[in-house]
């Protein structure tokens, strides 16, 4: 991964982070709510080599953790996220390409969203945060993880066209 790359890949970061805390947070979704910045996250996370998604995981949760609206300690984000890109990192190769495979694509974001969230609560417990009743937790993760299929379906073809622009020859072989 250039250093041009990760200079991209961290202003599309932020834009969509911008997008998220500014607009689709605001939105009321039936059941629960929609995290288009992790939507992203996982979706660049999963088309990267191994050094990238790990540097993918720890740019977006550093970008998390400055959050205005995330009351977690400082670093949780970035350590989680760490985590899924490593996880998706390791499994890569056993999945293949997701050019050929989009449905395999969508699936994987699906659990990686639905994977982080519940890693999150798990480390507020671990921590001893307030994560609220079992039962809202649960239909918080659910709903996320519906409306991450949902619209992943759409945002990811996006994301691997913005992705390959930023490609360099090399990159491309």
């Amino acid at each position: 991964m250039s250093w041009s790359r990760v200079g991209f890949s961290s202003a599309l970061l932020l834009f969509f982070f911008v997008v998220q805390e500014a607009a689709i947070s605001k939105i009321n979704f039936p059941i629960a709510g929609f995290s288009l910045y992790l939507c992203v996250v996982l979706g660049l996370m999963a088309l990267e080599d191994r050094f990238g998604a790990i540097s993918f995981g720890f740019i977006a949760g550093i970008v998390l953790d400055f959050s205005p609206s995330s009351d977690s300690p400082f670093g949780k984000w970035a350590l989680i996220l760490t985590i899924i890109g490593y996880l998706f990192s390791r499994n890569r190769e056993s999945i293949g390409d997701f050019t050929e495979r989009p449905m395999a694509f969508i699936l994987l974001v699906t659990a990686g969203a639905t994977i982080s969230l519940t890693i999150f609560l798990i480390t507020g417990l671990i921590l001893g945060e307030n994560n609220g009743s079992v039962l809202n937790n649960l239909k918080t993760i659910f709903g996320n993880g519906t409306w991450t299929l949902l619209f992943s379906s759409i945002l990811l073809p996006i994301i691997v066209k913005l992705r390959s622009l930023t490609l360099s020859s090399r990159e491309r072989i």
